[in-house]
């Protein structure tokens, strides 16, 4: 009896450390910057996203913060991100866990304008185009959209590190509706701090945009301040998705 609790007991722990470490069927790891053995240059499995209008793109590089290593961040009157092209259904893994920090909040930041989108810190999920599930009017607005600005998402939500605007707002983006941000931190209060989110992507979409999520496609990381020609720095950690609980 007490050789079976021991097997239990070793089994159990197993699990545990299969979970943590990215060998459980319940995660599909995105980001294990943690993990990466040198703390210089850009994380492996990402590459730049850059806007054509916007001529200086913020830096990225894996940092060595404490004892964890993290991606930072530096921006300069700069826009650009970091981002990693997955496919994974928001229905079978719904929750996203990731976490952040940031140096400073940027004091002209305003949801709600142009001038204004710039945050030190976004977490930026763009979701496929399937246009059999795309109503008529969706559709030919989206290929105008394409025809302006390029290779553009048919939906996409930011996961934002606001200044002013209320924790748990969904808004759509300045530029477009095509974009929803939720603000997930707000103000100065965790500056400096490693703060560790967790969101139900699947109900934030819905809840969003009105309808189910397609397949996620894309995610991306992201510190802007062309906008405001403001300055900002911001950290980001692992990033994983999991099944519901």
């Amino acid at each position: 009896m007490k050789q079976r609790h021991v097997v239990c007991l070793i089994l159990w722990l197993a699990s545990l450390v299969a979970l943590s470490w990215g060998g459980d069927e319940r995660i599909i790891e995105v980001a294990r910057f943690s993990a990466q053995h040198q703390a210089s240059g850009l994380p492996e499995g990402w590459k730049p996203l850059t806007f054509k209008k916007i001529p200086k793109p913020t830096t990225y590089e894996l940092v060595r913060d404490g004892e964890q290593v993290a991606v930072k961040a530096v921006s300069e009157s700069s826009a650009s991100g970091l981002i990693k092209e997955v496919r994974i259904d928001p229905k079978e893994f719904p929750i996203i866990r990731w976490k952040w920090k940031v140096e400073n909040i940027i004091q002209k930041s305003d949801v709600t304008k142009k001038d204004g989108d710039d945050y030190p810190a976004r977490l930026y999920i763009t979701f496929e185009y399937e246009p059999g599930k795309v109503s008529v009017a969706k559709k030919l607005k989206f290929m105008a959209g394409r025809a302006l600005f390029g290779d553009i998402p048919i939906a996409a939500i930011n996961y934002i590190w606001e200044t002013k605007t209320p924790v748990g707002t969904i808004i759509d983006n300045a530029y477009t509706d095509f974009v929803k941000m939720i603000v997930v931190q707000s103000g100065p209060k965790n500056i400096g701090r490693w703060i560790e989110e967790s969101r139900n992507i699947h109900e934030d979409y819905k809840n969003a945009f009105g309808e189910e999520p397609p397949m996620i496609n894309g995610v991306a990381i992201m510190t802007d301040t062309d906008n405001t020609s403001e300055q900002a720095i911001a950290y980001y950690g692992d990033i994983i998705f999991t099944r519901q609980p």
